[in-house]
Parts: structure tokens; sequence; C-alpha cells
């Protein structure tokens, strides 16, 4: 054998350690299966030390038709493989996983919860004394951003030929006021005051009339605490939020009008503070990393992904022991070419790790039940207008 066809052989077993498969190698007849480089650009994005690469998502149904393979969205594989899974849960934030999914479907969850999800937001805010330092359209504005814990699937939009009532318009009125030798206060949204039967504010009347009946400026037929769905459950704000502060002798007495609203039109709507994803890490041992090494891989990452375990020959070697706590901060391959040899760095291009972190409206288990639900409405709505 020459000395080329020995050098042509060597370079083809590394390109095939390293999972480069050459075309010649492959099969004549369609396997229906990706080749392992292939299949893993297809599901990963590698994260190297410079730059991430194969960052794509291959949609194209036909990209892999000279292997056999069908690349199309097929209903049964969808339904097959996609699942939710919860990881945490509390009375403000969820964690779950959404495993085999498109990624532009993971951001539509993503922009719904964010502008398409309707809450309860004060609107408009009618102003009868404010003496703080506070101007009115500043203390309007902090009022409408403070979250209302109220459902909005009991209310209706609030239109322009619309006048309030109970079905549209929750009121809160708030009057506080510092004593002149008293210390500075703190005025809090706890002093915002439901007020079941409407607004209290009388409107200043044309005429001179005593007998007139005095308007408000809302018109409810009957109080909202009479309502079996506020009976055990009262209209409430989020507590302890700082409105504004008062001096000695300083007065803030107004009425507060809260409508139905989605977060596209203003973002004091958004019911959550923050909705966000993030594909699956995963962090693979090319090698194994014993000793000295062991202990520096250890150290090198800044939330524990590597920890050590002892072998029965008493040597230490490296493991991945939390691949889901990792940032991808690429601490662990920056250090020279070996270190990039010995670790690879990828993400799972179909599974994400979704957080909704609610402002306490509603609770985030229902902002994603209520999410799937506008993401439905819309599908039906394209399927009709193309039928």
């Amino acid at each position: 054998m020459s000395s080329s066809d020995s050098d042509s052989d060597t370079s083809m077993k590394e390109a095939q350690d390293k999972g480069f498969v050459s075309a010649l190698d492959l099969p004549d007849v369609p396997s229906q299966k990706l080749p392992p480089h292939l299949e893993l650009r297809k599901t990963r994005v590698l994260c190297n030390a410079d730059a991430p690469v194969n960052t794509d998502t291959i949609q194209y149904s036909g990209a892999y038709a000279s292997m056999g393979v069908d690349n199309s969205l097929r209903l049964d594989h969808f339904s097959n493989n996609f699942r939710v899974e919860v990881t945490r849960l509390t009375e403000e934030e969820m964690e779950f996983d959404m495993v085999g999914i498109n990624p532009a479907i993971a951001n539509a969850f993503r922009r719904i919860l964010l502008a398409e999800l309707p809450t309860m937001a004060i609107e408009k805010v009618l102003i009868a004394n404010n003496t703080s330092v506070i101007r009115d359209e500043i203390l309007a504005h902090r009022l409408g951003l403070i979250p209302i814990k109220a459902d909005p699937r009991l209310f209706d939009y609030l239109s322009e030929n619309d006048k309030p009532s109970e079905k549209n318009t929750i009121v809160f009125k708030l009057h506080v006021a510092c004593e002149r030798r008293g210390p500075r206060i703190a005025v809090k949204s706890d002093e915002l005051k439901w007020l079941p039967n409407g607004s209290e504010l009388h409107k200043a009347s044309e005429g001179s009339n005593p007998n007139a009946k005095v308007e408000t400026y809302t018109s409810f037929t009957r109080s909202q605490d009479s309502l079996p769905e506020f009976s055990s459950n009262p209209v409430t704000v989020y507590p302890d939020i700082i409105v504004s502060k008062l001096g000695p002798g300083q007065e803030i007495e107004l009425e507060a009008h809260a409508v139905k609203g989605v977060g596209k039109t203003h973002a004091k709507w958004s019911p959550v503070a923050t909705s966000w994803y993030r594909m699956l890490p995963e962090v693979v041992l090319n090698e194994e990393i014993k000793g000295k090494k062991a202990e520096i891989l250890k150290q090198k990452c800044p939330v524990g992904v590597f920890d050590i375990e002892d072998l029965a020959d008493g040597t230490k070697r490296a493991k991945v022991a939390q691949p889901r706590a990792c940032t991808l901060c690429r601490e662990c391959v920056r250090d020279g070419e070996e270190w990039e040899k010995r670790i690879s760095l990828r993400r799972v291009k179909d599974h994400f790790i979704f957080t909704i972190e609610s402002t306490g409206a509603l609770p985030p288990e229902v902002l994603f039940t209520e999410a799937v639900k506008i993401l439905e409405d819309k599908c039906e709505r394209v399927i009709s207008d193309l039928s």
C-alpha cells in the first residue's frame, strides 16, 4: 500500500470519529434514517467556544428526500412526540418543559402571553385632590401599573359607545392625608378600596334644578359584591406597592376605574412580568477527565454542572451532574482547544424550558391554558378563511 493510500485511510477514519461521513460511504438504498452527523445538525445547536452553529431549523419537507427520509410535519408524529411536563409551580411562577415542538410555536405562546391575554387594569383616574409632589399624570400612570386580582373572563370589553357598568368596570377609591405635624407617610396600593356599587363622585350638573337626580361616572344596575362570582372572591389589588409619599399637610383623593384590555394596547394589561424560554442544554464529555483535570473542570463551572465521582481504583473522574443548570457561559471550553475536544456543549432544538412569571392577576397555570385557547382560536380562523 502506498503512503498516499494510508494517509487517505487515516484521514477518513479521523473524519468518521468526528461524526462526519463521506458521501461514498453512504448506502445505495435509502435507510429511512439520517447519518449521525446530519441527525446531530438537525436536532442540536452546537455551542462552540467562539459562537453557536447549526442554529437554523430545517423545515423543508424534501430536505432529506435523497436519503429516503421524510422531513414533513405529520400530525401522528407530532401527537406521539409532543408533551408538556411541569417542573416547578408556585403562586406566581411556573416552569415546564415543552418537548417536540417547533421554535415558532414556542415563540407564539410567549408572544400571546405577553400581548394577547386580557387582564383588568386602571385606565381612567378621576382626581379630586392631589397636593403631593407627584403630578396628576404620573400618579395615574403609576396606578395603572398596579396588578388587579380580578378574573378578566368575568368582564366585558368597554367600547367607546358603552357606559361603565358592573359588567365592564371596576371602581376603586383612594383617599389618604398626612397630618400637618406628623411624619411623612408612604401611600401604598393597599389603600385602594374597591367600590362594588360603582362611582361615588358626582358629575357637575349644568342646570340648577335641586330635584334632579345626581349623576355619577358609572351606571351600575346592581352591586358587584352581590354577584355570585364576587361574593366569595372580592376584587383586590397586589399589596405593598408604593404609589406615592406624602409630607405633612399633603393629601390625595381620587377614584380609579379599571377596564379590560390586552398587552399589545398597553403594557399595564400584560398578565406576565416576563415570559421566556430556553432550549434544553446538553453537556457531553467526549473523553474521561480524571485527576487534577477533573478538579479544574469542576471549579471552572460557576453553576455546578460538573461533579467528581470516586472510582474503585482510588482515582477521581469528572461527570455531568446537572446539565439542566448549564447557562452556556462556555467557561469550561475557553482555555485552549484541548478543552473544546474534551467537552461538547449543545442545545436540543425541540426541547424548550418555558418559564411564566405572573404579575399576580391570574395564576400562571391559568395563563398557559388561556394562551392555548387563543392559539387554537387563531388556527380555527385561518382554517375557516382557507376553506
